[in-house]
């Protein structure tokens, strides 16, 4: 699957300048990372190509959109403010680079313990509501309403040799998240079906006791309003059925849910701009000055509610190297 995005990355967003047979491979792996029993459908690539490339317009500006990797170092933690809202100190920050398991494993392998490493730091924004002291003109005042921001569950995602190498993995993930979304949708829809089955089949299974009985244990009147109410329920059941794709149409529904996420990508992942003013404290001010600067971070969000803070960095090989303790 990476492969797809070595050839992507950097290219013209013109569709027709991507490689024919990425796209294909690119179908392909939307295929398998959801129902590969689409491949049974007729004319399956052909409906899902606008889609993808779609999908690959997006991904690809995405990617292109990151801003310049930041350096976790401790050089770049005194002289960074968005390195002192990620991190509340300069050995927090290292304690995380020693413990992030990917690094760890790139550290791991053959020639990496010297070679600095490229990766998608991310991490949760948590903003809380508190009463603290403040200083107002000259005067100290207790119990002020103030907001502090934090960083949390840091992660760092495929650290490479290579700032490149990072983006196409960078690709490769936000495509596969897509793909997440998607199936995560058709299970959901599955999940329904298979209900609305089993409600059916019991719905069945009464009526068919009671037509073998005559409806002889209870009066008329009522028994033909039970059997009029199971035969509105199973009508009711059938229209759902067809809705969420009912028996043999399960399999279209399936595509067409595919083809919906993919060729509405951008309301499915996307960066937005988080603009913060923050001082050393962690406090949010209202009004940029030297102790509290305006951050411009990115925020990455995905249509299941998803909220991250993303950034690009290189970390040295001196930081997060259990040879250098």
């Amino acid at each position: 699957m990476l492969r797809i995005f070595h050839a992507l990355f950097g290219a013209d967003t013109e569709n027709e300048r991507y490689p024919e047979e990425m796209i294909e491979a690119a179908i392909e792996r939307a295929v398998d990372g959801t129902n590969p029993w689409l491949r049974g459908l007729t004319g399956y690539r052909r409906k899902l190509r606008p889609s993808v490339l779609h999908a690959i317009d997006h991904i690809v500006a995405l990617a292109n959109s990151m801003q310049t990797p930041l350096e976790l170092s401790r050089q770049s933690y005194g002289r960074e403010p968005q390195l002192q809202l990620f991190f509340i100190s300069c050995e927090q920050m290292e304690e995380v680079l020693r413990t992030d398991p990917e690094l760890t494993v790139f550290r791991a392998s053959d020639g990496n313990a010297n070679r600095p490493a490229w990766a998608q730091l991310v991490m949760k924004c948590e903003q809380h509501r508190v009463f603290g002291v403040d200083l107002l003109g000259e005067t100290l005042v207790r119990d002020v309403p103030q907001i502090t921001v934090s960083m949390s569950g840091h992660r760092l995602l495929d650290p490479t040799a290579d700032l490149a190498e990072t983006r196409n993995h960078l690709m490769k993930r936000s495509f596969e998240h897509l793909l997440e979304l998607a199936l995560a949708r058709i299970a959901a829809v599955e999940e329904v079906r298979e209900g609305l089955i089993e409600q059916r089949t019991l719905l069945q299974a009464k009526h068919d006791v009671l037509e073998q009985t005559g409806w002889g244990f209870s009066a008329p009147s009522e028994s033909s309003l039970q059997v009029a109410e199971l035969h509105r329920q199973l009508d009711n059941i059938e229209k759902q059925l067809l809705e969420v794709g009912g028996d043999d149409a399960y399999i279209e529904k399936d595509l067409e849910i595919l083809i919906d996420v993919l060729s509405s990508a951008e309301h499915q992942l996307w960066v937005d701009s988080l603009i913060l003013i923050v001082d050393r404290m962690g406090i949010k001010r209202n009004k940029a000055s030297d102790d509290a600067p305006e951050l411009v971070l990115r925020e990455l969000h995905n249509a299941a509610g998803l909220q991250l803070i993303a950034r690009m960095v290189m970390v040295p090989p001196t930081v997060g190297n259990h040879k250098s303790l």
